[in-house]
């Protein structure tokens, strides 16, 4: 059977010091560094994923700086992505007010190559830290309004659903490019990520 590789170029957007360079490393290089430098543009990572027997995902992650005096250009760095991850820190309800700047933004600039929603998880960071300073209902509501095929929480420090989040988004970008994103399977509920749900486990057996 032919084998195919599927090349996806993936946002990691958010504001500043909610985790996206921590992310990025944790997940390309299985490592965490507390004392990562704040990114400035943009920066870049590939990560190789053996999807399935025949398919290869290869993942372009464009760690996008969160400061505002880059926003004006982020039209260009959304320029054919296939999919999007916006983060927020849970301590920090500020960050988690600037994810609808992002995701509007995203919005306006941003379509994959066959057209249809642009497939874009909401990350939760820093989970692992207290006090939060908004309820997981607030982010249910939020993520369900807005768009998002759906959040879930994480912490790159203990490497907490970083694997299984992005696997989450692979399979819908993947669904995407087929040409399924108006097929029974692609709704965008938006609602907490279930890691025993049937599509996060076929998600599991495709994954490295």
């Amino acid at each position: 059977m032919e084998s195919r590789d599927y090349l996806f170029k993936v946002l990691v957007i958010g504001n500043g010091h909610v985790g996206k360079t921590s992310l990025v490393h944790r997940y390309v290089n299985e490592k965490f560094n507390k004392n990562y430098k704040i990114t400035v543009g943009v920066d870049f990572a590939l990560k190789v994923l053996p999807w399935s027997d025949t398919q290869t995902v290869r993942l372009q992650l464009w760690d996008i700086a969160g400061q505002e005096r880059f926003a004006s250009m982020t039209r260009i760095y959304y320029r054919e992505a296939s999919g999007c991850i916006i983060m927020f820190d849970v301590t920090d309800a500020c960050s988690f007010r600037g994810v609808r700047n992002w995701k509007d933004d995203l919005d306006a600039k941003a379509t994959p190559p066959g057209g249809g929603p642009l497939p874009c998880i909401l990350l939760a960071n820093k989970s692992d830290l207290s006090p939060w300073e908004l309820t997981q209902e607030s982010i249910e509501e939020f993520s369900k309004a807005n768009g998002f095929i759906g959040w879930m929480e994480t912490s790159v420090k203990e490497n907490k659903n970083i694997n299984e989040s992005i696997n989450f988004l692979v399979e819908k970008m993947m669904m995407t490019m087929m040409g399924q994103h108006r097929g029974p399977h692609w709704e965008l509920d938006g609602g907490r990520i279930q890691l025993d749900s049937p599509e996060m486990e076929d998600n599991e057996r495709g994954c490295c």
